[in-house]
């Protein structure tokens, strides 16, 4: 089955903005996915969100050991244009990648500016699960009091995208997936927490 460029990648949009206006839910994109057939060597997920999010207006960087062929790959497809980590206004950071390069390029992404706060880079990273792993707490906006999770991994990154965010409305914006096709999103007004133990 073919995807639809224009109804499923709406399906697409509206989950992921249901996702970042609620903080903490996961929602599930696997019947968009399973339309996905073009193959550039990453999770069909990924690639549904290069389409959604990609155009030539836009830049993207991708964190990988596969960096080159995928980036080639996503630029045939959405013909965006690739950028360093420091200029993308969309990093795409695969699950192939080590903590290290995780961790440098949340460091050097850029958080736009008090004028242009939109300015600033998105993440879309792949992780084993956005459902199981370090428990994390989540408050702010669209969270009614505290909401419990655990992500895979997040002990390596967190605490680089907590100093990223602390000057609102500067920051960065995070969409999880894993390969259940399934997303969570972190916007940068989202206060992060671990569990605290004894």
């Amino acid at each position: 089955m073919q995807i639809d460029l224009v109804h499923d990648i709406q399906t697409a949009y509206r989950k992921v903005i249901d996702s970042m206006s609620r903080p903490g839910v996961i929602s599930d994109l696997h019947e968009v996915t399973a339309k996905a057939d073009f193959h550039i060597g990453c999770n069909p997920l990924i690639e549904v969100l290069a389409l959604m999010l990609l155009d030539t207006e836009v830049t993207f960087n991708v964190v990988s050991v596969r960096e080159e062929k995928i980036t080639r790959l996503i630029n045939q497809l959405t013909y965006a244009k690739a950028a360093d980590t420091d200029k993308a206004d969309f990093i795409f950071v695969l699950k192939d990648c080590d903590q290290k390069g995780l961790e440098a390029a949340i460091r050097s992404a850029k958080l736009g500016s008090l004028i242009n706060p939109h300015e600033s880079a998105t993440f879309i990273i792949e992780t084993e699960s956005v459902s199981t792993g370090t428990e994390l707490f989540l408050t702010g906006p669209g969270i009614e009091a505290e909401h419990a999770l655990g992500i895979a991994a997040a002990e390596t990154w967190l605490d680089i995208r907590n100093e990223k965010n602390k000057e609102y409305p500067l920051g960065i914006d995070i969409i999880l997936t894993d390969a259940n096709d399934s997303i969570l999103c972190l916007p940068r007004t989202t206060q992060i927490r671990k569990r605290v133990t004894d």
